[in-house]
């Protein structure tokens, strides 16, 4: 019997760009000071760079605008979106404190910026799904975040001791092979690594969503403090080092051999 091949590896980077076009900024309710603050506190900065991988190893989508125009990583209907409760469903109302962001948009701009940005982007990589599963049968998507050192206001886990590296599960899509080479990978380097603390859950599109279970998912989130000043947003000295240390971790999750797909 043939070794079975590692399912294909697709990164996906959500919180990364500090780019917000000038007529959503213009909606938003912050000066130019407090916007570059907003951005500074819930960008996932600099995780285009610490979870690329060649494209020979995987594909890469990433969600080419800030998070403060659209969260591409929330439901579309609050109804079913934990966090429009606190004002930050897919379109955000309130800043990571509270504060006002923007008001509420009508229906129709709702739908504007959900068909310029969200859309697309969850039609690219529902599309680098399809392409995996057809042509090696599973898909691995990985989801690359990052996370304050202190949490900010708006996050339920207050919890100020907060694990280097955060494991985000799907009861689904994560089977325990990989949460497990995951949390292995990551401890292996010496850092402190917890699941689905101080975040939990890993996306996946709609289209597969419990659905199908040929694709598995996991979230891998990194201590913003192990390789940024929090306070400025540039690199530490020791980023290359850092960026290294998940560049490897990454290579070897994406290329376990896939022992069983779904559950746990």
């Amino acid at each position: 019997m043939s070794t079975p091949a590692p399912p294909a590896p697709l990164v996906h980077i959500p919180h990364a760009s500090l780019v917000v076009p000038s007529e959503v900024a213009a909606g938003l309710l912050l000066t130019p000071a407090e916007l570059l603050q907003e951005l500074l506190v819930m960008t996932d900065r600099y995780t285009d760079e610490l979870f690329a991988l060649p494209s020979s190893l995987a594909t890469t989508v990433a969600f080419p605008v800030s998070r403060l125009v659209v969260d591409p990583e929330r439901f579309t209907d609050d109804d079913s979106e934990p966090m429009a409760r606190k004002g930050m469903g897919v379109v955000y109302e309130r800043t990571a404190a509270g504060a006002p962001l923007r008001q509420p948009p009508s229906a129709e701009r709702r739908r504007d910026l959900l068909a310029r940005f969200y859309e697309p982007h969850h039609a690219a990589l529902t599309t680098a799904v399809e392409i995996a599963l057809a042509a090696h049968g599973a898909c691995l998507l990985i989801d690359g975040h990052s996370f304050p050192t202190r949490p900010l206001p708006y996050e339920d886990d207050q919890d100020s001791d907060r694990p280097d590296i955060c494991v985000g599960t799907d009861s689904s899509h994560t089977p325990g092979w990989l949460r497990d080479i995951a949390v292995h990978v990551f401890q292996k380097v010496g850092w402190r690594v917890a699941v689905d603390r101080p975040f939990a859950g890993a996306l996946v599109p709609m289209r597969f969503y419990r659905k199908d279970l040929r694709v598995s998912a996991v979230m891998i989130e990194v201590r913003r403090g192990l390789y940024m000043d929090e306070e400025s947003g540039a690199r530490l000295p020791g980023f290359n080092e850092i960026r290294e240390h998940i560049s490897t971790a990454l290579r070897t999750i994406t290329a376990v051999r896939t022992p069983g797909l779904g559950g746990r």
